[in-house]
Order: C-alpha cells, then sequence, then structure tokens
C-alpha cells in the first residue's frame, strides 16, 4: 500500500481540508489562497522577503499567529516562548526555539491551520466593521493589506469604486507596482483590484481541482445548498437513481450535533457540514 507524502499535492489538499474543518474557514478560499501564493508548495520562499511556505507567512506574521493560536493546536510550547514587546513586535528570547516555530511554515498541517486561523480573525474584524458577511475576497484583501487597510479598502470601494487604488495606498502601490496600475501604466480603480484579486482566487482554485468559488466563500455555498436541499425535499427528479443516497447522507447530516449541542439542519449548513454536503453535488454530477 503506497503512502502520500505530507508535502505531495493530495497530503497538502488533506492537510487544507482538515484546517477548513477545524476553523469552519471556507475550503475552496484555503486552497485558491494556497495555489496563489506558493503554488502549492510547502517548501516555498520569497527572493525579496522572509515570506516562507504554502501560504508565504512572513516571520513577524507567523509568530503573531502562533501566539494567538499555537495553543489551541497543540502547539502551546511555542505560543508560550512568544512574547511581544511594546513596540508591538513579536520575539523569541531562544534562537533554537525561534528557529524551530519559523520553520513550521513549512509543515503543510500547520501552514494551512495557522492560514485558516488567521483568515477567521480577519473574517470576523471585517465583518464587524463592514456590518455584513465577509467573502473569500475580501479575507485575500486582508491578507494583502492587513485588517485596517482592507476595511478601507471595501469601505472606499463601497462607496466610489472608480476610485483609484494608488490615491489611496500610495505606500502599497509603490511596493507592488503590478496591482495597482496595468501594463501601460494607467492606475487600476479599486473595483478593478478587487476583481483582480477575485480571479485570481478563483483560478488557483479551480488549477488544483477546487468546484466552488474561493472569491465566494461559504455564505454562497450555503446559498447553493439551499436550492438543492429544497430539490430533494420537494423530491426534484434531477437526483434521479442517487434520490436515495442523498435522502440518507441528509439524515445522517440531520443527526449530527453542533457544538452547542443543537441539532444541524443539513439546509442551513455550519462551517463543519457545509464542505460534507457540497461534496454531494459533486456526488450527482453538478
Amino acid at each position: 500500500m503506497s503512502i502520500v507524502s505530507v508535502n505531495s499535492r493530495a497530503g497538502i489538499q488533506t492537510a487544507i481540508a482538515a484546517a477548513s474543518r477545524k476553523t469552519g474557514i471556507d475550503f475552496d478560499y484555503l486552497l485558491g489562497q494556497a495555489q496563489v501564493e506558493s503554488g502549492m508548495r510547502a517548501n516555498a520562499r520569497a527572493a525579496t522577503s522572509s515570506a516562507t511556505g504554502l501560504y508565504q507567512f512572513i516571520e513577524q506574521s507567523w509568530l503573531g499567529v502562533i501566539k494567538d493560536h499555537g495553543g489551541e493546536h497543540g502547539l502551546g510550547w511555542a505560543a508560550d516562548s512568544i512574547r511581544r514587546t511594546a513596540s508591538g513586535r513579536y520575539v523569541v528570547s531562544d534562537p533554537a526555539t525561534r528557529r524551530a516555530i519559523l520553520d513550521m511554515r513549512s509543515d503543510p498541517g500547520t501552514a494551512a491551520l495557522m492560514a485558516a486561523e488567521h483568515a477567521s480573525d480577519n473574517k470576523a474584524a471585517l465583518e464587524d466593521r463592514l456590518g455584513r458577511p465577509a467573502t473569500g475576497t475580501d479575507l485575500y484583501m486582508a491578507h494583502f493589506l492587513g485588517q485596517g487597510g482592507a476595511a478601507k479598502f471595501l469601505g472606499a470601494m463601497e462607496g466610489n469604486p472608480n476610485r483609484t487604488g494608488a490615491a489611496l495606498f500610495p505606500a502599497a502601490a509603490r511596493a507592488n507596482r503590478g496591482v495597482f496600475y496595468a501594463s501601460n501604466g494607467q492606475p487600476r480603480t479599486l473595483g478593478e483590484i478587487y476583481a483582480r484579486f477575485a480571479g485570481k482566487l478563483d483560478q488557483g482554485a479551480a488549477a488544483v481541482g477546487a468546484t466552488g468559488r474561493a472569491s465566494d466563500g461559504l455564505d454562497a455555498l450555503s446559498s447553493d445548498l439551499d436550492a438543492f436541499g429544497a430539490e430533494v425535499v420537494l423530491g426534484n427528479d434531477a437526483v434521479g437513481g442517487d434520490r436515495h443516497w442523498v435522502e440518507t447522507t441528509l439524515a445522517q447530516l440531520n443527526t449530527t450535533r453542533g457544538d452547542g449541542g443543537e441539532a444541524v439542519n443539513p439546509l442551513r449548513p455550519t462551517p463543519e457540514t457545509a464542505k460534507l454536503a457540497y461534496l454531494m453535488l459533486a456526488r450527482l454530477g453538478a
């Protein structure tokens, strides 16, 4: 029997799926982000910064997310070794321990978990500030510009999507000219920049076999599942010979218990059950 390496494409996708299940962050978003950031390579390293691993964490960002979430995932030794200074910088006093923590960026399982936790933090912060559900593209904007920068970008885009991005983010534009300017030197609008990020996420996810839209995230998936579930309940013939399998699977999902002890309704899926239900669509060839 062959053993799949954790650094193989299949092993990396398995690690991302596990991170999605544990955190509730959409699988297709995490998959698309990994493809865009590193080409799904666990050992990827940037030539111009300290960015390393599947999700290209720079050193300070990695130390910060390990400090905040490492203890939840069996990395208490690492979280406890990290100290935040008065200036906000994360430091580790022992050089060998610091190196061991930073080296975990190249472990697909740990990298995927920390990327998902980082996305979860960004999601909560953005939704609080924007007053609406965050999409996968919103989360990637937070990855690119930070929480504050993403909130500023998204708020400004809602008011005027035709405003040029470089005028609002001059420093980011100088460092990322290809994002803020077209090849002919024309500055891109906020709407154009956002659409390009959405396209990159979706193309990245599709390139590695995702069946959903990474730019939309879980909310759009839930809407699709509402319609699918309604078809099953109403006896739509589209399910054909798989009808019994679908009804059985839905019944099994409906007996699942949520974290608070409440019954999970498969037609209004939680992050934990949404991806399993989505696999039903693939099973039916939808």
